[in-house]
């Protein structure tokens, strides 16, 4: 007699334990951050074994800088200590400590956030994707790694990582999300 895990009645207890319905409950949101982390620490990983680390870089292009897109878009190998666009820079332990606290908070509050809806759990995948990449990289490198250059004539945009750009798209994904349809409390 084979023994089915995944079906049952309304009224019959389930045989898998109830923290694995709240887990898949969000599985979205678990694949999206899997999915970004990884692409983020392959990619910095490619670019620490590649291209020479440069603490303060005072020229374009960086000395060993790879041209994608010659004069607009350089891999380059640069460390942030702060937040986005250098912001509390030198304060890296303190902004490894505040990712944790904002992945609780996250976790705490996850009804409140909506994380029910599909939506919110691609804005929120992506946004703890990010976190925990630039987390990871705050503990073990002690800064965060960028490497993606980008110049738009004279203006030079801010160096950044996949992790960033998860946390922006994020982030912005969640706003318009946000703004668009208020969510009702609700949820696993």
């Amino acid at each position: 007699m084979e023994l089915d895990l995944t079906s049952r009645t309304p009224d019959a207890p389930s045989l898998r334990p109830a923290w694995t319905d709240r887990v898949l409950a969000y599985r979205l949101l678990w694949v999206l951050a899997v999915v970004i982390f990884t692409l983020d620490q392959l990619t910095k990983t490619w670019i620490v074994l590649n291209i020479d680390y440069v603490e303060y870089p005072t020229e374009w292009p960086h000395v060993g800088s790879i041209p994608v897109i010659e004069g607009f878009f350089h891999l380059v190998h640069v460390g942030n200590t702060g937040a986005a666009w250098s912001l509390f820079a030198g304060k890296s332990s303190l902004l490894a400590l505040l990712a944790g606290i904002t992945l609780v908070g996250i976790y705490y509050w996850r009804r409140h956030l909506g994380l029910h809806d599909r939506r919110a759990q691609i804005a929120f995948g992506l946004l703890c994707g990010g976190i925990v990449g630039n987390f990871f990289d705050r503990v073990l490198h002690g800064h965060v790694i960028d490497f993606i250059d980008l110049h738009f004539g004279s203006y030079v945009y801010p160096t950044f990582n996949i992790a960033d750009a998860g946390i922006c798209v994020g982030v912005l994904l969640y706003l318009w999300h946000s703004f668009k349809e208020p969510q009702s409390v609700s949820a696993p």
